[in-house]
Protein backbone atom coordinates (compact mmCIF):
# COMPACT_ATOMS: atom_id res chain seq x y z
CA UNK A 1 0.00 0.00 0.00
CA UNK A 2 1.44 3.20 -0.96
CA UNK A 3 0.77 6.15 2.24
CA UNK A 4 2.42 9.58 2.99
CA UNK A 5 5.34 9.10 5.21
CA UNK A 6 3.99 9.68 8.86
CA UNK A 7 0.04 8.86 7.75
CA UNK A 8 -1.52 5.69 9.14
CA UNK A 9 -3.29 4.04 6.21
CA UNK A 10 -6.16 2.20 6.70
CA UNK A 11 -5.99 -1.76 5.34
CA UNK A 12 -7.88 -5.11 6.01
CA UNK A 13 -7.65 -6.07 9.58
CA UNK A 14 -8.57 -9.30 10.84
CA UNK A 15 -8.49 -10.72 14.37
CA UNK A 16 -9.86 -13.93 13.71
CA UNK A 17 -7.60 -16.63 12.43
CA UNK A 18 -8.22 -19.96 10.93
CA UNK A 19 -5.73 -21.98 9.00
CA UNK A 20 -5.63 -23.47 5.58
CA UNK A 21 -2.42 -25.08 3.66
CA UNK A 22 -2.13 -25.36 0.20
CA UNK A 23 0.64 -27.96 -0.34
CA UNK A 24 1.82 -27.80 -4.06
CA UNK A 25 4.61 -28.65 -6.15
CA UNK A 26 5.83 -27.51 -9.40
CA UNK A 27 8.03 -28.43 -12.42
CA UNK A 28 9.84 -24.98 -13.33
CA UNK A 29 10.36 -26.21 -16.77
CA UNK A 30 6.94 -27.26 -17.67
CA UNK A 31 4.84 -25.57 -15.95
CA UNK A 32 3.33 -28.27 -14.32
CA UNK A 33 1.98 -28.36 -10.93
CA UNK A 34 -0.29 -30.60 -8.39
CA UNK A 35 -1.64 -28.94 -5.47
CA UNK A 36 -3.33 -30.07 -2.38
CA UNK A 37 -5.75 -27.75 0.06
CA UNK A 38 -5.65 -29.16 3.73
CA UNK A 39 -7.09 -27.84 7.31
CA UNK A 40 -3.55 -28.90 8.63
CA UNK A 41 -0.32 -29.98 7.93
CA UNK A 42 1.17 -33.53 9.24
CA UNK A 43 3.19 -36.54 7.83
CA UNK A 44 -0.26 -37.96 7.11
CA UNK A 45 -1.70 -35.17 4.29
CA UNK A 46 2.05 -35.13 3.33
CA UNK A 47 1.65 -39.11 2.58
CA UNK A 48 -1.75 -38.02 1.07
CA UNK A 49 -0.33 -35.30 -1.36
CA UNK A 50 2.51 -37.55 -2.41
CA UNK A 51 -0.30 -40.10 -3.51
CA UNK A 52 -1.37 -38.02 -5.29
CA UNK A 53 0.99 -36.67 -7.19
CA UNK A 54 2.52 -39.74 -8.35
CA UNK A 55 -0.94 -40.86 -9.90
CA UNK A 56 -0.46 -37.13 -12.05
CA UNK A 57 2.58 -37.92 -13.68
CA UNK A 58 3.49 -40.61 -15.93
CA UNK A 59 5.15 -44.16 -14.52
CA UNK A 60 7.97 -43.69 -16.44
CA UNK A 61 8.97 -40.44 -15.12
CA UNK A 62 11.70 -39.85 -12.48
CA UNK A 63 11.08 -36.91 -10.02
CA UNK A 64 13.06 -34.90 -8.45
CA UNK A 65 11.49 -32.88 -5.21
CA UNK A 66 13.49 -29.78 -3.03
CA UNK A 67 12.41 -30.14 -0.19
CA UNK A 68 12.72 -28.13 3.15
CA UNK A 69 13.59 -29.45 6.30
CA UNK A 70 9.86 -29.42 8.15
CA UNK A 71 8.91 -31.87 10.46
CA UNK A 72 6.61 -33.67 8.23
CA UNK A 73 8.87 -33.79 5.56
CA UNK A 74 11.66 -35.92 7.28
CA UNK A 75 8.94 -38.14 9.50
CA UNK A 76 9.85 -41.78 9.79
CA UNK A 77 6.66 -42.62 8.62
CA UNK A 78 6.68 -40.71 5.40
CA UNK A 79 6.17 -42.56 2.39
CA UNK A 80 8.02 -41.68 -0.75
CA UNK A 81 7.03 -43.50 -4.33
CA UNK A 82 10.08 -44.93 -5.89
CA UNK A 83 10.08 -42.67 -8.26
CA UNK A 84 10.73 -39.55 -6.52
CA UNK A 85 13.91 -38.70 -5.17
CA UNK A 86 13.84 -36.15 -2.32
CA UNK A 87 16.78 -33.30 -2.13
CA UNK A 88 16.70 -31.44 1.30
CA UNK A 89 17.67 -27.79 1.43
CA UNK A 90 19.72 -26.88 3.57
CA UNK A 91 17.96 -24.50 6.69
CA UNK A 92 16.77 -21.74 5.79
CA UNK A 93 17.50 -21.24 2.14
CA UNK A 94 13.97 -20.95 1.00
CA UNK A 95 15.33 -18.93 -2.06
CA UNK A 96 16.76 -22.15 -3.25
CA UNK A 97 13.27 -23.91 -3.79
CA UNK A 98 11.58 -22.58 -6.73
CA UNK A 99 7.96 -23.17 -5.23
CA UNK A 100 8.66 -20.37 -3.26
CA UNK A 101 8.31 -18.06 -5.34
CA UNK A 102 4.99 -19.54 -6.27
CA UNK A 103 3.85 -18.93 -2.62
CA UNK A 104 4.99 -15.12 -2.58
CA UNK A 105 3.18 -14.98 -6.21
CA UNK A 106 0.06 -15.87 -4.58
CA UNK A 107 -0.09 -14.44 -1.50
CA UNK A 108 0.76 -11.03 -3.44
CA UNK A 109 -1.63 -11.24 -6.27
CA UNK A 110 -4.71 -13.36 -4.42
CA UNK A 111 -4.36 -14.20 -0.59
CA UNK A 112 -2.93 -11.21 1.78
CA UNK A 113 -4.16 -8.22 3.07
CA UNK A 114 -8.28 -9.60 2.87
CA UNK A 115 -10.37 -10.58 5.00
CA UNK A 116 -12.08 -13.43 5.05
CA UNK A 117 -16.23 -13.88 6.55
CA UNK A 118 -15.43 -17.40 7.03
CA UNK A 119 -13.40 -20.72 6.36
CA UNK A 120 -15.34 -21.45 3.16
CA UNK A 121 -14.52 -17.86 1.98
CA UNK A 122 -10.78 -18.57 3.30
CA UNK A 123 -10.91 -22.35 1.19
CA UNK A 124 -12.58 -20.46 -2.11
CA UNK A 125 -9.96 -18.15 -2.16
CA UNK A 126 -7.22 -20.68 -2.36
CA UNK A 127 -9.41 -22.32 -5.08
CA UNK A 128 -9.55 -19.65 -7.07
CA UNK A 129 -5.57 -18.33 -6.52
CA UNK A 130 -4.53 -21.80 -7.04
CA UNK A 131 -7.16 -21.81 -10.46
CA UNK A 132 -6.08 -18.47 -11.93
CA UNK A 133 -1.88 -18.83 -11.29
CA UNK A 134 -0.83 -22.16 -10.25
CA UNK A 135 -3.22 -23.48 -13.31
CA UNK A 136 -1.45 -21.32 -15.79
CA UNK A 137 1.67 -22.99 -17.19
CA UNK A 138 3.31 -19.52 -18.30
CA UNK A 139 2.93 -17.72 -14.81
CA UNK A 140 4.83 -20.84 -13.27
CA UNK A 141 7.08 -21.19 -15.66
CA UNK A 142 7.73 -17.36 -15.22
CA UNK A 143 7.35 -17.01 -11.71
CA UNK A 144 9.57 -20.10 -10.76
CA UNK A 145 11.98 -20.74 -13.19
CA UNK A 146 15.41 -21.09 -11.78
CA UNK A 147 18.87 -21.63 -13.87
CA UNK A 148 19.52 -24.48 -11.84
CA UNK A 149 16.24 -26.32 -12.76
CA UNK A 150 16.87 -26.32 -16.56
CA UNK A 151 18.18 -29.11 -18.36
CA UNK A 152 21.42 -29.08 -20.65
CA UNK A 153 20.24 -30.57 -24.00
Amino acid sequence: MWARKGSRPRTVRQTKYDWLYVIGAVCPGSGQTVGLISPNIDTDIINIFTGQFIREIEPDIHVVMLWDKAGFHTSGRLKIPENITIVPLPSHSPELNPVENLWHYLRSHFWSNRAYADYDDLRVAAVDGWRKAALNPEIVKSVCRAEFTQRNI
